[in-house]
């Protein structure tokens, strides 16, 4: 069990890996009951998940993963396609309860509350966690409407000044109230695809969550739109707690404070984002950051 942990500042920037470089013939597995190595637990959790076992019918997908996401961090989660990160975000809103078959055992909780009660209202869930998926997806509305409608259906606003003040505050939040004050009644789907995904973005603030899961949000943008995306994460983060998997692991050095490493399922490894690309405790880690597979 590893010890509790601060949040670590953000490095300013990646740094080389200067670690030993793995065997060829090393296998590349985690080993049968391998702890996670790192600091997976924090003092000022928001988020603390225990032992998360997730199935889709009788394949195993994550197998025993035990960590917290802090008050208002960044955590990257990184590793090779199929590892599990993508599956394991989904289990913090119960996104994959709309998957036929899939079955989550441990437990989540966010402020003590288990996320996974029986009685807990999974469509509020989903506005207090709420999600940013890896290709923008924004409704065929009014750019206004794509950011009123979460607000509406869930009565945040009880007159239309009240709901203009949302739509403004939530679009200047996501940095682009700027580009599309004069047009807010043109469709969401005409604009730019890093607009789109800042549209989506503010879309999902709107409601006033309190963590922010983002599922490769930078994948299908271009350079400049990544860039505008990462640096509203930095800011958003004063706000928010959010979880980002990506396959970049600059993405991940440049917006995050602790990066957790997935195999084949399993966490492998948790710490301070600039320790694991420049100090990995673990020799999958090392190999997965050197460039050995991926």
């Amino acid at each position: 069990m590893t010890k509790a942990a601060t949040v670590a500042k953000k490095p300013k920037k990646a740094a080389g890996v200067k670690a030993k470089k793995v065997a060829v013939d090393q296998p590349l597995q985690v080993d049968e009951g391998e702890a996670t190595v790192g600091q997976s637990f924090t003092d000022k959790a928001k988020m603390t998940m225990r032992n998360i076992n997730v199935f889709y019918g009788d394949k195993q997908a994550i197998h025993d993963v035990s960590i917290d996401i802090a008050q208002n961090e960044v955590i990257a989660m990184i590793g090779p396609s199929g590892c599990g990160k993508s599956t394991f975000l989904r289990t913090l809103n119960r996104m994959n309860d709309t998957v036929e078959g899939c079955r989550v055992e441990g437990e989540i909780c966010m402020d003590g509350e288990n996320l996974y009660s029986p009685s807990l209202d999974v469509v509020e869930l989903r506005a207090r966690v709420g999600m940013v998926f890896q290709k923008p997806n924004p409704f065929p509305k009014s750019i206004y409407e794509n950011v009123a409608y979460g607000p509406k259906i869930h009565g945040l606003a009880d007159t239309r000044v009240d709901l203009d003040e949302i739509v403004e505050n939530s679009l200047k939040k996501a940095s682009l109230w700027e580009e599309v004050k004069e047009r807010l009644h043109q469709p969401g789907t005409g604009l730019s695809g890093g607009q789109q995904q800042r549209l989506c973005i503010a879309r999902a603030i709107a409601v006033s969550p309190e963590v922010i899961l983002m599922d490769e949000p930078c994948s299908a943008l271009d350079p400049i739109a990544t860039a505008k995306i990462e640096e509203l994460i930095e800011e958003l983060s004063q706000n928010f707690t959010i979880a980002i998997v990506t396959h970049s692991m600059q993405q991940a050095a440049r917006v995050s404070n602790r990066t957790a490493y997935f195999h084949l399922g399993k966490l492998v490894e948790v710490n301070p984002t600039e320790k694991v690309f420049t100090m990995p405790e673990h020799k999958l880690t090392e190999a997965y950051i050197t460039g050995r597979f991926g």
